[in-house]
């Protein structure tokens, strides 16, 4: 699925319905994912709603779902190459 098209708010929407999708996989109810989570049921039905969230509310669905290693494909860390360092005079 290309998702480069989608709008902020397409994307949260695609966001949360996977959260959701990975809860019921787990089959976790809402309120033992939210407790599980430290977040009011409200936070977790607002994040797979995709209707707003916090990033606290996400780092701690992802971690409460064991899926923290998540934040590794969403922002990867990037690589710096020693040669370009040499190139832009940077030690």
């Amino acid at each position: 699925m290309d998702l480069s098209y989608k709008t902020p708010e397409e994307l949260q929407k695609v966001l949360g319905e996977r959260l959701r999708s990975l809860r019921l996989s787990r089959n976790l109810a809402q309120r033992e994912l939210a407790n599980k989570a430290g977040l009011s049921l409200r936070a977790l039905h607002n994040l797979e709603a995709g209707a707003g969230s916090t990033i606290e509310s996400l780092v701690r669905v992802l971690k409460a779902l064991d899926t923290a290693n998540a934040i590794d494909l969403l922002a990867p860390q990037p690589r710096v190459s020693p040669l370009m360092l040499l190139k832009q005079g940077h030690p």
